[in-house]
């Protein structure tokens, strides 16, 4: 792949990105649209359909009402000049009479000539109108004979009905003479006012499109303007998560928005003083630890010569020491060292904390760099070490005897015999650092750590057990081997053997300064593809 496609699919991936983190953002600004739009939308057709409906029966009540009055004058003016038995040339003549009317109807007549017979004249020949194209539910009401009451004057009445051929509507009419035997049938077509409402139909959808287009259009400009301080807060939000604390935002009105901003202003104000005194409070305590620190040590290294001069004098066969003070000056000589190993700890966590602490790297053979620890501190009887020589990392020697001394110390004061230190590499792909890593697992055979107290084992001065807060160790080993793995880029974990016993896994980069290199590439790529986006 050239080098131009490979800018191009970044390119086209960062674009995606940036589309779906668009739609992530503006969500709520879709569901108002969404719901603009359903309201204009609902509106517009109940509107349309009312509209609809009302022309519909305006249009239809108007042409009906018209066709019907004139062809009712034309039955009584012209059929019913007609004899009570015409001919069929009467009633066919007359048909055509009465279809030449305003309205352009279809007319049929219906009678008996002399002879008895039913005749038929229709305005549309012999092949148009006729007696068929009448429902039979119209002939049937038309032709029956209605009491005449008081409220019913009229033995026959006229009676119509719409009806659709081939996808056109018609209205059919029909009646009977009073005192005569003629009955007329009428037929309208309805064609041009339904192309009429067809047309009004098309108008009001595309009203109805238009109002809906208008107000998708009015909910994203209304959006826009109210989520537009939304998105601002947001954004100030993130910065004052990243520890940008001096964000405010800009208030202007004086809605609910700009009350929300100012309570955010107000909120990060309190943020700002309140982590500037806590960080005041925290620099001066790391202060006071450091100065502390440096004030014991003087009167610390006076008092440590001495009590090893007394300590000369315990060995000493014949001393000048009182037997019965020895046991007071064996307890001066074992805390002096304990205070002592206190303040070199408490002086360590105090350039841990202050960001101090440098790595003077080294190339070791990690198998050598164990053996001359547990030599060190003649521990040779009680460790079994489980590491070939010929596994080299670039590391830091002092931190890592630190590590280590913690680490077995802590294995063989509260573990149980023997306690076993293995070595073993791992490939970059399984332990996700460049150059691999070096794996140094310290394994004991005691009752294991309790399950409560695995969370907090690498906690400074902690105590597992609070009836007993005494005791040999300063509570900061573990804490300051933590401190010494991280400073590197590596980790400490601890955990319970199935077998018994407690295990920590010491997990260091073979090469620090490599994987301090990768870090800062990772970071820098993760800071351009935050900008490409």
């Amino acid at each position: 792949m050239t080098q131009e496609h490979q800018g191009g699919d970044r390119g086209w991936s960062a674009a995606r990105k940036g589309v779906w983190s668009r739609l992530r953002f503006t969500s709520l600004r879709l569901r108002l649209v969404v719901v603009f739009g359903l309201v204009a939308l609902t509106a517009a057709v109940s509107a349309s359909g009312i509209a609809y409906w009302l022309n519909r029966e305006s249009v239809l009540t108007r042409t009906q009402d018209a066709v019907l009055r004139a062809f009712e004058q034309e039955m009584q003016n012209r059929a019913g000049a007609l004899p009570e038995h015409p001919t069929q040339d009467e009633l066919q003549r007359t048909a055509g009479q009465m279809a030449n009317s305003s309205q352009r109807f279809t007319v049929l007549l219906v009678a008996e000539n002399p002879d008895g017979q039913t005749v038929y004249g229709s305005s549309g020949g012999l092949n148009g109108f006729s007696l068929g194209d009448v429902p039979e539910s119209l002939r049937e009401a038309v032709t029956e004979r209605q009491k005449v009451t008081s409220n019913n004057k009229y033995p026959h009445h006229l009676y119509w009905q719409r009806i659709v051929e081939d996808d056109t509507p018609y209205l059919v009419a029909g009646t009977k003479l009073i005192g005569g035997g003629i009955t007329g049938y009428m037929l309208k077509s309805l064609g041009p006012e339904a192309k009429d409402l067809s047309s009004l139909a098309w108008s009001l959808g595309i009203a109805t499109g238009l109002a809906l287009i208008g107000s998708a259009l009015l909910a994203h400009a209304a959006a826009t303007t109210v989520l537009k301080p939304v998105q601002r807060l947001g954004t100030a939000a993130r910065r004052l998560g990243e520890g940008k604390l001096d964000t405010r935002l800009r208030v202007s009105g004086t809605d609910e928005l700009a009350d929300l901003s100012r309570t955010f202003n107000k909120a990060a104000e309190a943020l700002e003083k309140r982590v500037a005194d806590m960080a005041a409070r925290d620099e001066a305590s790391r202060r006071f630890v450091a100065d502390m620190s440096h004030e014991l040590r003087t009167p610390l290294t006076a008092i440590t010569a001495v009590t090893e001069v007394l300590e000369e004098e315990l060995e000493f066969e014949g001393g000048g020491i009182d037997p019965m003070i020895q046991p007071a000056v064996r307890l001066v000589v074992s805390e002096t060292r304990r205070l002592n190993d206190l303040v070199e700890n408490l002086m360590e966590v105090t350039r841990f904390d202050a960001g101090t602490a440098r790595l003077v790297l080294d190339d070791v053979d990690v198998a050598d760099q164990i053996t001359a620890c547990i030599d060190a501190r003649a521990w040779l009887d009680a460790v079994e070490l489980d590491a070939a020589r010929g596994i080299h990392a670039r590391i830091d020697p002092r931190r890592l005897d630190v590590i280590l001394a913690n680490l077995i110390g802590n294995a063989l004061k509260h573990g149980g015999s023997p306690v076993r230190v293995s070595v073993r590499e791992e490939s970059a792909e399984d332990s996700g650092m460049p150059g691999g890593s070096v794996v140094i697992q310290v394994r004991d055979h005691g009752p294991g750590i309790p399950e409560e107290v695995l969370p907090h084992v690498f906690d400074r001065f902690y105590k597992a057990s609070a009836s007993r807060p005494r005791s040999e160790g300063s509570g900061l080993g573990l804490s300051i081997a933590l401190e010494n793995a991280h400073i590197h880029g590596g980790e400490i974990t601890a955990a319970n053997s199935s077998e018994g016993g407690a295990v920590f896994t010491l997990r260091l980069p073979r090469d620090v300064s490599a994987a301090e290199d990768g870090d800062k590439a990772g970071d820098a790529g993760t800071e351009g593809a935050e900008g490409d986006a």
